[in-house]
């Protein structure tokens, strides 16, 4: 008999608990040729904005020991060309489709949200909270409690969605951030989004990527990510998903182990297009090697 790996988050059913992570697998369709989508719980889409972003300069990626930087500006094509353009393809494929967003006020979040609660081709939004806040002197919403309220607040007011925030591990205390979306109205949190670092040409004396800085992500920050998850899953009622190097089914489990309902898989689907379907296959013979006959007992329950 083959094991249980159906999971929910916030009244949304999943196959099972392996996602795709923001940024790394496009809008689905570019993946579908090397992935099979309906064999993963849900994919979530690049960030999206009210406008299309070009993003940064390059060079914007660069390899480092155990991961990735990357700056790549969230370039993205804008609420308006996903819905003519991308929205269509969600229709031919029967795994939930996540919204991420994003804006620089809580009222640009709320008109995003608002297009995307219509749209019935998405299963939930994600809310990306790793951005500066233009009323507010430019402070990120991420890095500040009441900040990161005021954008679910206003979210929360326009849609009926499951709402999930996606929280920078760029702060002082992830917990107090995490509680702070929660009471104001998250259905779910992703735990983490990539950590703040750089990467440095010798010979030529300067940074590589053109922006200077850029998002770490890739097994180097699974520790902290592991860390964060736990940590959070600990403080809040609310549904976790695990995000951070997740390379393997191992990887997977032990997120799960830790407090997280569901992961997200990002990086390694750069190394490997079908990373995110083949974590899902060797979840399942995990399981069932190890007798465990649902995936759903193996939450939160890390042994000390």
């Amino acid at each position: 008999m083959k094991p249980d790996l159906s999971v929910e988050i916030a009244g949304l059913k999943l196959r099972n608990p392996v996602m795709t992570a923001s940024g790394t697998f496009g809008y689905g369709e570019e993946f579908s040729q090397y992935v099979n989508l309906e064999t993963i719980g849900a994919f979530v889409t690049k960030g999206l904005s009210l406008r299309p972003r070009a993003g940064n300069p390059t060079p914007r990626i660069v390899e480092t020991p155990g991961g990735m930087l990357n700056a790549i500006g969230l370039q993205n094509v804008g609420i308006e060309a996903f819905i003519q353009k991308k929205v269509p393809f969600l229709r031919t494929v029967n795994t939930p489709a996540i919204a991420n967003f994003f804006g620089s006020t809580p009222e640009e979040y709320a008109e995003l949200a608002t297009r995307l609660e219509a749209i019935p081709e998405v299963a939930a939004l994600e809310v990306n909270i790793s951005c500066p806040n233009v009323k507010q002197g430019g402070i990120v919403f991420g890095t500040d409690p009441a900040c990161a309220a005021s954008v679910v607040t206003a979210c929360r007011a326009v849609t009926t969605k499951p709402l999930i925030v996606k929280l920078s591990p760029n702060v002082t205390d992830i917990v107090e951030m995490a509680q702070a979306c929660e009471e104001a109205g998250a259905d779910a949190l992703s735990v983490i989004n990539t950590l703040t670092g750089m990467a440095i040409d010798l010979e030529r004396r300067r940074p590589v990527l053109a922006n200077i800085t850029g998002g770490l992500s890739g097994p180097a920050i699974k520790p902290v990510a592991l860390r964060m998850v736990w940590q959070v899953a600990r403080a809040v009622k609310v549904p976790v998903i695990g995000i951070g190097g997740i390379m393997s089914a191992t990887d997977a489990l032990e997120f799960m182990l830790a407090g997280a309902t569901a992961v997200q898989v990002g990086t390694a689907s750069f190394v490997n297009p079908a990373a995110a379907q083949e974590i899902a296959q060797g979840m399942e013979q995990w399981l069932t090697s190890h007798g465990v006959a649902d995936v759903k007992s193996l939450i939160g329950a890390l042994e000390r």
